[in-house]
This record gives C-alpha cells, sequence and structure tokens, in this order.
C-alpha cells in the first residue's frame, strides 16, 4: 500500500464516510490540531523515557491512552454532521483525566503564583501540548452547532488541565524547580 494517494494534491481531503471537503475545512483543522497534540505527546513520551523516576511507567502509561482517546476525538471531527461517529467519546474518558488530575495534583507543592511554561524538557514538551490542546478547544467551539455531542469540548477542556499538573508532576518528580512568573518586571 502506498502512503501517498495522490487525491488530496488540489487541496481537498476526505472526511470519514468520503465526503471530500478544502483542506482548510474548519472539522480538518481541528482534527489536524488534536494530531499535533498527539504528536507532542509522543515526543513528551520520548523525553520520559529517557529519565528515571517513580511514576515513569504510569505516566508514559496514562499518555498512550491518552494518544489513543484523541483518535476517538479526532474522528468526531472528522464525521460529517449527517453521518454516525464511529469511534464515540465517552463520559468516561472525561471522568478519567478528572480522576487523574486529582491523583497527580496531591503530590505538587501548591500552586501560589503563576508558573512559566518551562522545565524539564518532557515538561515543556507537555506544556507545549497543552497550549495546542486549548488551540482545539477553540475550533472545537466554532464547530459546537455541527458536533454530535459535546464531550469533545469537554474533553479538550480538561485535556489541557490535565498535561499542566502533568507538566508540573513531570518538573517535580526530576526535582526541576517551576519558574515563577515575576511581578516585578
Amino acid at each position: 500500500m502506498r502512503i501517498y494517494t495522490r487525491s488530496g494534491d488540489k487541496g481537498e481531503t476526505s472526511l470519514i464516510y468520503g465526503k471530500r471537503v478544502p483542506k482548510n475545512h474548519v472539522r480538518v483543522e481541528a482534527y489536524g490540531t488534536c494530531d499535533e497534540v498527539n504528536a507532542l505527546l509522543g515526543q513528551a513520551i520520548s523525553y520520559i523515557e529517557q529519565e528515571d523516576f517513580q511514576a515513569k511507567t504510569v505516566l508514559i502509561e496514562e499518555l498512550h491512552y491518552i494518544q489513543t482517546i484523541l483518535f476517538h476525538v479526532g474522528s468526531e471531527f472528522a464525521t460529517p454532521e449527517d453521518k454516525e461517529v464511529t469511534w464515540k467519546l465517552e463520559q468516561r474518558h472525561v471522568e478519567h483525566l478528572e480522576q487523574q488530575i486529582d491523583k497527580w495534583q496531591e503530590s505538587l507543592p501548591e500552586l501560589r503564583n503563576f508558573i512559566l511554561p518551562s522545565g524539564h524538557i518532557a515538561a515543556s514538551a507537555l506544556h507545549h501540548a497543552r497550549t495546542v490542546a486549548r488551540r482545539a478547544e477553540r475550533i472545537a467551539v466554532s464547530l459546537q452547532d455541527q458536533l454530535q455531542d459535546s464531550l469533545t469540548i469537554q474533553y479538550l477542556n480538561r485535556l489541557s488541565d490535565y498535561l499542566f499538573v502533568v507538566a508540573r508532576t513531570v518538573n517535580h518528580q526530576l526535582n526541576v524547580e517551576e519558574k515563577n512568573l515575576r511581578a516585578d518586571i
């Protein structure tokens, strides 16, 4: 099987079920942005794998799980509004993120100031993924009336919160100091 099909050479692509749309269609932008988050998570996993800390294995498993769920989110965006979504996002996926946020946050020092997205390279990649997840959420809001349910927006909202907490966790586990936003500038 060839990786290239030439079917997109004139600026169009297919949604699920074969509907052709321009490559700059908001649905393509939405699932493409989820793909970008997914790639950044893969990058963060690669950095985490090079380190040795207590939560490494659990964190990598969670991030792989989230990468899979992001395909469910992308499926929602790639499915025309008059068709059935094949990989449906479920409330349990949102709840899973909430449970993980609570679990990771328990071990973190209390946040008293805004922090700069920085620290260990894995934490920085997670912060980058967080900002792209926020962009995906903003794009999803523009599709809100066309989506079959609102779980994609909820999931992306919770995902960005999760990635913030996990970036902090990586820094904490690797004893990397968080940089506070400077108030004296």
